[in-house]
């Protein structure tokens, strides 16, 4: 089965957002208090960048950075690759790899619908093997087949 990012591996997210304006302590805030390692940086409706965990800890705390006198604008990374709602997840974990990401903003006709995380794609990942581990006893041990 083609799982899609769009509604197979999210859907109705809430999107959190910080302005390349805000200080880092304030996206370090928000990530905290919504337990979430990534944030849109949006100017306006537009997307500009992203800020992850990674980025505060090498860009900030690594560099020797004040977090309360430092842009979010000059610690993300500007211009993100994104994945559009019907990339499949298998697309997501190949651009994540290949490129080192462990999030990426998707993007519909210029707006963004969402971000997808490693975490969510293995979720995925982790339900099918599941079901086809359950499919395989069944079928072999005869549980669930046969007359009804």
């Amino acid at each position: 089965m083609i799982r899609r990012i769009v509604p197979d591996v999210i859907s109705d997210q809430t999107l959190h957002k910080v302005s390349p304006r805000d200080m880092v302590r304030q996206a370090a805030r928000l990530m905290r208090d919504k337990k979430i390692a990534a944030v849109l940086v949006m100017d306006l409706d537009r997307l500009v960048g992203i800020v992850t965990e990674r980025d505060m800890t090498v860009r900030i705390v690594a560099a020797g950075l004040d977090p309360d006198a430092t842009p979010v604008r000059e610690i993300m990374t500007a211009n993100p690759d994104t994945l559009a709602p019907a990339d499949t997840a298998s697309d997501a974990i190949r651009m994540m790899r290949s490129r080192n990401y462990r999030h990426l903003p998707v993007v519909e006709n210029g707006h963004v619908v969402g971000m997808v995380s490693v975490r969510d794609l293995y979720a995925v990942y982790n339900g099918e093997l599941e079901q086809d581990l359950k499919d395989r006893n069944a079928y072999i041990y005869g549980e669930s087949y046969g007359a009804a």
